[in-house]
């Protein structure tokens, strides 16, 4: 087996891993509020709290907007974001090796 078939199965199998992260286990996350909101709350200060400038946004608070079961849609936001976090990187790799004039290959 070739080191680059070797690489390529490798990371074929980490992107599986992350997306089973980011879809299925998050359907199992805790609904509760997470540390921060728990201790604003017990600390009586709770009801400060304002929404952020994107809490309009498709993905806020967690979810996608429109997908009624909470659950799933947490695991879709995971999905998504693993997505988005992936293109970017990749696009960002990709310029920056055309900018140095390194090749894939190398």
């Amino acid at each position: 087996m070739s080191r680059t078939v070797g690489r390529r199965t490798f990371m074929i199998a980490g992107l599986l891993l992350t997306l089973v992260v980011a879809g299925v286990v998050s359907y199992y996350a805790s609904s509760s509020p997470d540390g921060l909101e728990w201790a604003a709350g017990e600390s009586g200060f709770a009801g400060t709290a304002r929404d952020s400038a994107v809490a309009g946004s498709p993905l806020a608070d967690y979810g996608v907007a429109g997908v009624d079961d909470g659950r799933l849609s947490g695991g879709l936001a995971g999905v998504i974001g693993v997505a988005v976090t992936l293109l970017l990187a990749g696009g960002l790799t990709l310029a920056l090796r055309r900018r140095s004039g390194t090749s894939a290959r190398d």
